[in-house]
């Protein structure tokens, strides 16, 4: 019967839960802005990485490191064109 168990679902879920409370914390506690935002972009990085690892079964094909690099590579284009953007915005260029 444990076999059956969806064990690492469970805890992947109580762990979602979790960093849903941590962020939903930074609202309700008077934090800087700082410290606020670093605590929410945290959070959303490692939710965003527990939904693929654990619900999105990322890591239980053989060609998981495609995967993986695939993911690495949307979040650098992603911060790329973030970061370029705002250096339009910013400096006008």
């Amino acid at each position: 019967m444990r076999e059956l168990f969806p064990a690492k679902q469970v805890m992947g879920f109580v762990f979602s839960l979790v960093l849903t409370a941590v962020a939903l914390a930074v609202y309700f506690l008077n934090l800087s802005f700082a410290a606020g935002l670093t605590i929410l972009v945290i959070t959303a990085f490692v939710q965003a990485l527990l939904q693929l690892i654990v619900f999105m079964h990322a890591g239980e094909t053989k060609d998981k490191w495609s995967i993986y690099g695939n993911v690495a590579f949307m979040i650098f284009i992603a911060l790329v064109t973030i970061f370029c953007t705002l250096f339009l915005f910013l400096w006008d260029m």
